[in-house]
């Protein structure tokens, strides 16, 4: 039987990571006693206290042990949190050190959304491949240099450290823990019990581009404008850096230290944000996405929107078009 810890953090926490991985785990583990006569989880909530208010006082929930009481668990899972995340890290320090040593003792640690802050906080991420929520990704990567993260997946694995995309994508980690520990039979029966779409694993469907702005370089916020409001003209970087003062190389360099993105990435993210914006309209087709944003090869806008979005035009439009009926009547 394999103990899991599911961690109460200090501060704002997310109380739909802490009873969704409970409820879910619980599930599976009463499933696996009535097929084996064994079980599978002990699921316990451990906080830094007794009782462990949010915050916000919305909530207040009472963990079965404190973490100075827990000597050794098999499994620990880092719920989202919220709010400042400089004051979530500070004020739970505690936990942190907690959940490095109990790594060490042979933890596997699982983190749900910007919980991955915490877990990246102790270290064990250096080096690794880590997942988040994709609003908070290049926030992680900037603060944590030595992470791999990996914005488009929904589940990240590596040497039993396990982290998810953002919001409910918890649910897919779940799925995924219980069949590392119970096996695929379970996982399927879980998955269909809680109608969860298993298997799922990229989160590049739900990104928005906003694009990066937060860098004070104006030579390069004066490109990005330019880009953003003329994205469906022909753009060359040439051309940008001519109309800037600058030269291509200069730019070039300048633009990826930036924002992440050659100015060539950036301006495809910008026509295939907007691209999305047309197809989630039930009267617009695709042909009026492609030309609308600037282009006039069907192919290469079909490669560049699955680039940047995991699907093709007509499936993102299948999925999120207006007429999609969301209740039948």
């Amino acid at each position: 039987m394999k103990h899991v810890s599911i961690l109460i953090p200090k501060g704002q926490y997310s109380i739909v990571n802490i009873g969704g991985a409970y409820q879910i785990l619980q599930w599976a583990s009463d499933m696996f006693f009535q097929q084996t006569r064994q079980q599978l989880f002990k699921v316990e909530f451990v906080g830094h206290e007794k009782p462990a208010e949010d915050v916000e006082g919305v909530y207040t929930v009472t963990p079965k042990k404190t973490i100075d009481e827990v000597d050794k668990t098999d499994l620990i899972i880092i719920p989202a949190v919220h709010g400042e995340l400089s004051e979530a890290i500070a004020n739970n320090q505690k936990v942190i050190q907690w959940v490095a040593e109990q790594h060490k003792q042979g933890a596997e640690i699982a983190a749900f959304c910007i919980g991955a802050f915490l877990l990246a906080e102790t270290g064990i991420l250096d080096g690794k491949a880590c997942s988040t929520h994709w609003g908070y990704a290049p926030l992680l990567q900037q603060m944590y240099p030595q992470i791999n993260v990996q914005a488009e997946n929904i589940v990240c694995v590596s040497d039993g450290i396990y982290t998810s995309g953002g919001a409910y994508a918890f649910t897919n980690l779940v799925i995924y823990l219980i069949e590392r520990f119970g096996g695929r039979e379970l996982a399927l029966m879980t998955a269909k019990g809680f109608m969860i779409d298993v298997d799922k694993n990229n989160q590049s469907l739900f990104m928005i581009f906003n694009g990066q702005k937060d860098h004070g370089d104006e030579l390069i916020l004066g490109v990005q404008k330019q880009i953003e409001e003329e994205f469906a003209e022909s753009l060359s970087v040439n051309d940008l850096a001519d109309q800037h003062a600058t030269n291509r190389r200069t730019l070039e360099r300048r633009f990826k230290s930036a924002t992440g993105n050659s100015v060539l990435e950036y301006l495809q993210r910008v026509r295939v944000e907007s691209a999305k914006k047309v197809l989630e309209q039930d009267k617009r087709s695709v042909a009026d996405a492609m030309y609308e944003v600037g282009y006039n090869d069907s192919k290469a806008f079909r490669e560049v929107f699955r680039k940047y979005v995991g699907v093709s035009p007509v499936d993102y439009k299948k999925k999120f078009a207006r007429d999609t009926a969301l209740v039948t009547t």
